[in-house]
């Protein structure tokens, strides 16, 4: 059996601040209509508890331009009227249901409005997204999408680290082995100093020849 999450709300003239209070959410999915319908469902808790909320709002609301957040104590939609005027409730038709509350935090009154900072909320580095480009949020599911972050599997591709080991050509330092080629090279200036000393030998003995008293006949 589902359970119902609490929900806080606020509003401006041309905003309603919408908070589901729900801690370490799972395979989160919303969906909100043009209509004002707001769906969401999210398993929670060490038991996998399921969440369910449908919420018909008081009018209708701009779904392109409305953004979420899925924090890890709550998720924070703020939703763009349609229409810039105040509701003054936030559910169609009667009274609210009793985990639905006002959000005193962030309510603003109509003649505060115009005041520096009055409503000025956004998602700031919440990193918010676009109601629109969840695909009509037809589930947030792809937040279960996170898991979409295995998709990455690229990160596993730091395997592709291992592709360090296509360094083999460190191995190629072997190529050091060419410094043997050094070592060649010295053997060859060792052979060469050798040869020249043989030269230097046999010349001084044709010097010796040169200058030796020639015997009488």
């Amino acid at each position: 059996m589902s359970r119902h999450p609490e929900v806080k709300w606020a509003e401006t003239t041309d905003k309603i601040f919408l908070t589901v209070v729900l801690a370490d959410s799972k395979e989160t999915k919303v969906n909100l209509l043009p209509e004002g319908v707001f769906d969401f469902s999210a398993k929670a808790g060490p038991e996998d508890h399921v969440y369910e909320l449908k919420l018909e709002l008081h009018d209708k609301v701009n779904v392109e331009e409305s953004k979420i957040n899925i924090g890890a104590r709550s998720i924070f939609c703020i939703i763009e009227k349609a229409e810039p005027e105040r509701w003054d409730k936030l559910i169609r038709g009667g009274k609210a249901p009793h985990y639905v509350k006002v959000d005193w935090d962030k309510w603003v009154d109509e003649d505060d409005e115009g005041n520096a900072g009055a409503g000025d909320m956004d998602m700031g580095g919440m990193g918010g997204m676009d109601f629109s480009s969840l695909g009509g949020m037809g589930g947030m599911g792809g937040m279960g999408g996170m898991a979409g972050l295995e998709g990455l599997g690229g990160m596993g591709g730091l395997g592709g680290m291992g592709g360090l080991e296509g360094l083999g050509g460190m191995g190629g330092m072997g190529g050091m082995g060419g410094m043997g080629g050094m070592e060649d090279s010295d053997d060859e200036e060792t052979a060469n100093s050798g040869d020249k000393k043989d030269e230097a030998v046999k010349e001084e003995a044709k010097a010796e020849e040169q200058t030796a008293p020639k015997e009488d006949k």
